[in-house]
């Protein structure tokens, strides 16, 4: 369905059943809401609505063109408010690599609207802020955001049919050429890379502690996280918090372990 948010419009797929407790699922980069397919058919058959949303840059209608419209608080600010338009008070979040970090805000700054949290690959904010500050390994890791946030990185990311995304994505096999394929439509790779333009040390920094449920599960193949910015994310809940280490799997969790992932979720929410 498609659905109107401060002056923008979101595409959110609905499925499961009607009555299930609703779960709201927040997609990274570079892909959408068909990142999470692989554990739906988990979390509907434990009774869990879903609400999958295409975020800002992503859903054809909302794409604003400034840079500054994609700092993080921008997204923070879309879910609420496509909650709002669907008249659900409170969920249960997952989300995944930048789609964990507007459910981290989420779960620190409107923990009403959040019954839990299960965030996967990208740890809590201050988390990664710390291991950016006291680990190189960390730094080197993020490297690759240098050239996302480069004026020559739709260039290079579309260039032959996509091949630096689907290398990127290699894990996730032929699912990869889908979501590079996505990519070439006018305007969604640059509404995505702008989350990364957007970005600043002191946004990160500026997140408090997340008072709801929390599960964080990180692969500890990740090439982007490392162990460091994983461990360091225990000290920003002040609630019941578990972190899941999933052995030999990459940064693409949803879709390299989606089972692991459903049955971790799932006993988050508690079903």
């Amino acid at each position: 369905m498609e659905i109107k948010a401060r002056g923008l419009t979101f595409d959110v797929t609905v499925s499961g059943p009607q009555d299930g407790p609703p779960v709201l699922l927040l997609h990274g980069f570079p892909q959408d809401h068909r990142e999470f397919d692989l554990i739906l058919p988990r979390l509907h058959g434990a009774g869990l609505r879903t609400y999958a949303l295409d975020q800002r840059g992503y859903s054809p209608g909302a794409r604003p063109g400034a840079v500054a419209e994609y700092r993080l608080r921008e997204p923070e600010a879309d879910a609420v408010a496509v909650l709002d338009a669907l008249g659900l008070d409170q969920v249960h979040v997952i989300g995944h690599d930048w789609g964990a970090q507007v459910a981290w805000v989420l779960g620190a700054r409107h923990p009403g609207r959040v019954r839990t949290l299960t965030a996967v690959s990208v740890p809590h904010p201050r988390g990664i802020a710390v291991a950016l500050r006291n680990q190189p390994s960390q730094r080197l890791r993020f490297a690759y955001m240098k050239v996302f946030q480069s004026r020559i990185a739709e260039r290079l990311l579309l260039a032959r049919d996509g091949a630096v995304l689907k290398g990127m994505m290699r894990d996730i096999g032929p699912r990869a050429a889908m979501y590079a394929g996505a990519m070439a439509e006018p305007g969604r790779l640059t509404g995505a890379l702008n989350w990364y333009r957007a970005l600043s040390r002191g946004e990160l920094a500026d997140v408090g502690k997340v008072t709801v449920p929390t599960t964080y599960v990180w692969g500890d193949g990740d090439p982007a996280v490392g162990r460091a910015a994983a461990l360091a994310t225990r000290t920003w809940v002040e609630a019941d918090y578990r972190l899941v280490v999933l052995r030999g799997i990459g940064h693409w969790v949803p879709e390299e372990a989606p089972q692991a992932l459903a049955e971790v979720a799932l006993a988050r929410i508690g079903v």
